[in-house]
């Protein structure tokens, strides 16, 4: 093997995946790096879920209120036509 032979990237790559292999404190090292990362990972999912009920709650609020609204406060238009409606003998 010449020295240029080293220089490549695939010979870098299996150089340092063989160091991290036979070493205990490189193997530590990336087993509490995998723990943390998916810690994070898991800790992130849960952040957004409950972000995600707040929003889902907020909005069904807002539509139930509307709705509400709605049913309860006919515009000026419809207010004079039920009452209308209402007086006339059938």
């Amino acid at each position: 093997m010449a020295v240029d032979d080293y220089f490549e990237s695939e010979v870098g790559i299996a150089v340092t995946a063989t160091a991290a292999l036979l070493s205990p404190k490189a193997r530590r090292v990336l087993r509490r790096g995998l723990v943390y990362g998916a810690a994070g990972v898991l800790a992130a999912g849960e952040v957004l879920a409950s972000a995600g009920r707040r929003v889902g709650g907020a909005v069904s609020e807002v539509a139930a209120s509307g709705e509400a609204a709605s049913k309860e406060e006919p515009t000026a238009g419809e207010g004079r036509r039920s009452t209308r409606a209402a007086e006339t003998p059938a």
